[in-house]
């Protein structure tokens, strides 16, 4: 298929530069697959749509302030790095590991700068140039390095001080100390977990405690994985075929208590309910590699760890995935291309010629769609 063939006209006024004034009102769509049905709700009203049947799967990652500014100190000239994935200290594998990101200073980075890099230099941040970092050797990928922190308290405690929140690009931010501590707080799901995540897996942040409690009075199970999310996912298709592209590496692991309730679930005949792409590509991973194994025991996951580039795109038979809550996504994106697997691709461009003219707003901070 054709990159141009997901694209479609966004007003720049859609696209949401602030989360909704509170969490848990935002507008959702739905959109039934089978039909082609759309409905007007909010998110609130999912509880509506799961049955103590079904399962709701999430992903626990957590954000946290990958984004430095600092200097060269040889020319203080300005330095930008985004910190993407923990490195283990012994391999020379780039693939991220599950490695707890605080216990590592060895980093895969993106490094903005005026100078040409080379390895050996070294970058300081904070106020008093309390964080150091030496680069190590370039990567695949334009900017991309591995460097190595150097610093007399925990790594994770100086980004807390004065490491920013990476929200994505089409974000805005004049950089106040007021829009940092939105995005602290709204850029992260309520139940993040485990650390080390540069962008956040948008579709859980419409969920308050309020909803989760609806859906435990309703009897609706709920389970994790996590896959800490890279800057990959918004990295364009520049591809002029979609097969052309290739999805960076990101680090997920299934937790055997999931596994057995995915497992459980689709022996029953309920539905699996992913909410966002990235618990998607999670499920959807471990369940081809299940089926390439040839499993016996009828299992369509099982627990573990691993890295995964899967790219979902049309035609995909999805193994796991029954119904999805997503944001609205990129023209001509991954994630667009995703659910355009699971929903069809004119139906999907269809609903979103709908949001536009319906005023819902668009990617990381803005309305939600549940396709059922």
């Amino acid at each position: 298929m054709k990159t141009r063939q997901f694209w479609y006209p966004l007003p720049a006024r859609l696209v949401a530069q602030h989360p909704a004034e509170r969490r848990g009102t935002e507008k959702m769509m739905v959109l039934h697959r089978d039909t082609g049905v759309i409905e007007h709700r909010h998110i609130a009203d999912i509880v509506e749509y799961i049955t103590p049947n079904d399962l709701l799967v999430v992903n626990d990652t957590k954000v946290f302030p990958a984004r430095l500014l600092g200097e060269w100190p040889d020319t203080h000239g300005a330095v930008e790095m985004l910190m993407v994935n923990a490195a283990p200290m012994d391999s020379d594998d780039e693939r991220p590991t599950m490695a707890a990101a605080g216990d590592s200073l060895r980093w895969n980075v993106i490094v903005g700068s005026g100078r040409k890099c080379r390895e050996g230099q070294v970058a300081s941040f904070g106020p008093n140039g309390e964080l150091k970092a030496t680069l190590l050797k370039p990567l695949s990928g334009i900017g991309m390095w591995q460097v190595e922190f150097a610093c007399g308290r925990p790594l994770m405690d100086l980004l807390d001080e004065f490491g920013h929140t990476p929200v994505p690009p089409y974000v805005k931010r004049e950089g106040t100390a007021e829009e940092e501590r939105e995005d602290r707080e709204r850029y992260q799901t309520i139940y993040a977990r485990e650390v080390g995540s540069v962008a956040a897996p948008t579709a859980g942040l419409h969920f308050t405690p309020e909803i989760f409690a609806a859906l435990d009075a309703k009897g609706v199970k709920r389970v994790a994985v996590t896959l800490h999310v890279g800057p990959g996912t918004f990295r364009p298709v520049k591809a002029e075929n979609i097969e052309d592209h290739h999805m960076d590496f990101e680090a997920f692991t299934v937790p055997p208590e999931t596994a057995d309730a995915v497992n459980a679930c689709k022996a029953r005949g309920g539905r699996v309910f992913c909410v966002g792409s990235t618990t998607v590509r999670t499920l959807e991973t471990v369940a081809a590699a299940v089926a390439q194994d040839g499993a016996k025991d009828g299992k369509v996951v099982v627990p573990g760890s691993g890295a995964s580039d899967i790219f979902i795109y049309p035609p995909y038979r999805f193994r796991v995935c029954d119904c999805m809550l997503t944001n609205f996504h990129l023209p001509q994106s991954t994630l667009l291309m995703m659910i355009s697997a699971l929903a069809g691709r004119e139906r999907v461009l269809c609903a979103y010629a709908m949001a536009v003219q319906k005023n819902y707003m668009f990617f990381s901070y803005g309305d939600c769609m549940l396709i059922v």
